[in-house]
C-alpha cells in the first residue's frame, strides 16, 4: 500500500514567466531572490532567459512542487511579491 500512496503523490513542473519592471534589473540578483523567496517544497529546476523588447529580458524558472501542493498558485504569489517584479505569468504545467 505505501507504494501505491508514493506514486499517486506526483510532483508538477511548471514554467514560470518573470517579467523584471526594468531592462536595468540585475537578473543573477533576480534569480537568487526568486530562489530565496520559494515556499516550502517547492524547488526551482533552472532558469532561461527570454529577450522580450528593448533590452527588458524574461526569466524562465521551472519550478517543481508537490503535486498536493495546489499547484503553482503560492509560487506565483511569492514571485510576483518580489519587488522588481512586473508580472508572473504560467507558460506551461505538467506532471513528471
Amino acid at each position: 500500500m505505501w507504494i501505491l500512496g508514493s506514486i499517486a503523490m506526483g510532483k508538477v513542473a511548471a514554467k514560470i514567466k518573470v517579467m523584471p519592471d526594468s531592462p536595468d534589473i540585475d537578473l543573477d540578483e533576480l534569480q537568487e531572490t526568486l530562489e530565496d523567496s520559494l515556499p516550502e517544497g517547492a524547488k526551482i529546476n533552472g532558469f532561461e532567459r527570454d529577450d522580450v523588447a528593448f533590452g527588458l529580458v524574461a526569466l524562465l524558472p521551472t519550478v517543481i512542487v508537490p503535486d498536493d501542493a495546489g499547484g503553482t498558485e503560492a509560487v506565483e504569489e511569492a514571485f510576483a511579491g518580489v519587488q522588481t517584479v512586473e508580472s508572473v505569468t504560467v507558460e506551461n504545467v505538467g506532471r513528471i
